[in-house]
């Protein structure tokens, strides 16, 4: 008997090829995987979309990554830090409005006084608000002291994302050479792990060169190293990238979307108590994209603080969308999406990954 959407959504276990399947479905078909997903998500972590109020550091970064915007050799940008008090003002922002958590995230530095900037910030930060904003880190790779400095100093959770899981994909998106290597990527998700982070991770959907096969591996790598949080979205070129020379062989904006929203609704079906972003590039090739995600599955969403003035220095992908909006305009849009995805804000919780507090024995499976 052939297989449909629907024999398969009924299967305890999903294998590789079943992920495939459902990824490869017809968009008509596609209704079947997005509503019960959308089921499994009001049953198992309910209905609150959490806020993580995002917070570009900086945009400079020894990475030259094929496919980023603000990578090492690109001059097109400014570089940029933000001061302590821009990055403080953003944090009693997210604070005063119960966001109740933040992420700040940056191009990857690894020298000693980025480490120590990073580690005063945190203990301004929790101090400028009593400890009562949780605080995602999003980094790059470090080493095992860094990872633990931060964690000490108050950092919760640690997003690094692989971007895709097969090594051979990896190697053409990124230079051949030692500071992008994607087993020293691997190694760095294991450190979180270790040091007691909320370890999250993600990926670019519909790359060039990319196939279901690939997409599939990407979910069964977040199911078999056991993430906490996932934030990915689809593949979006820069003109100023090597990568943008073969975004012919990407497949088209609308098809991206598809299956980012796929991706979304698999994910919570086979991980169904994890963290999953709906991300800022779901929406840029779609107005509803988040929306979409949200129904499919999605559970967080972040919010711009950045200074507007610094937003246009900080593109890792072009046309990002509301880049000059001030952040109560930035809240009040965000708003309007999740309750038209039929959800409602956790303000003023910090929305952690039950799959986490599970692993962590602070509570039972379901």
């Amino acid at each position: 008997m052939n297989p449909t959407v629907k024999n398969i959504l009924q299967k305890e276990y999903l294998a590789k090829d079943d992920l495939e399947f459902l990824l490869s479905s017809a968009e008509a078909d596609s209704e079947a995987l997005f509503q019960h997903a959308h089921e499994i998500k009001i049953a198992r972590i309910g209905r609150k979309v959490y806020f993580r109020g995002l917070i570009e550091y900086s945009n400079i970064c020894s990475k030259n990554c094929f496919y980023c915007g603000i990578r090492m050799d690109n001059s097109r940008y400014q570089r940029y830090t933000l001061t302590d008090e821009e990055v403080l003002e953003a944090a009693r922002y997210a604070h005063d409005n119960d966001f109740a958590s933040i992420v700040l995230q940056s191009g990857e530095q690894s020298s000693k006084a980025f480490t120590q900037a990073i580690e005063n910030l945190l203990v301004k930060i929790h101090s400028e608000t009593n400890g009562k904003l949780h605080i995602t880190l999003s980094l790059g790779e470090q080493t095992e002291d860094t990872y633990k400095r931060w964690y000490n100093a108050g950092a919760h959770r640690y997003l690094l994302r692989i971007e895709v899981s097969n090594p051979s994909l990896y190697a053409r998106i990124h230079p051949d050479d030692n500071r992008h290597l994607h087993k020293t990527r691997l190694e760095g998700l294991a450190l979180l792990k270790k040091t007691g982070y909320q370890v999250g991770t993600g990926v670019m959907i519909g790359l060039p060169f990319q196939t279901i096969s690939d997409l599939a591996d990407d979910l069964c790598f977040f199911r078999d190293f056991d993430i906490d949080m996932v934030g990915m979205g689809p593949y979006i070129d820069h003109t100023d990238t090597p990568l943008y020379a073969f975004r012919d062989q990407a497949p088209d904006a609308s098809k991206r979307v598809e299956l980012s929203i796929k991706m979304v609704a698999i994910l919570r079906i086979i991980m169904p108590d994890i963290n999953i972003a709906a991300t800022t590039a779901m929406q840029t090739l779609d107005p509803k994209g988040r929306e979409k995600a949200i129904y499919a599955g999605a559970n967080v969403i972040m919010p711009n603080l950045t200074p507007v003035k610094y937003r246009d220095n900080y593109l890792l992908y072009e046309n990002k969308p509301n880049v000059k909006d001030q952040p109560d305009e930035t809240r009040k849009a965000l708003e309007k999406h999740i309750r038209a995805a039929g959800d409602e804000i956790g303000y003023g919780e910090w929305g952690d990954s039950r799959h986490y507090k599970w692993r962590n024995g602070e509570i039972s499976k379901w």
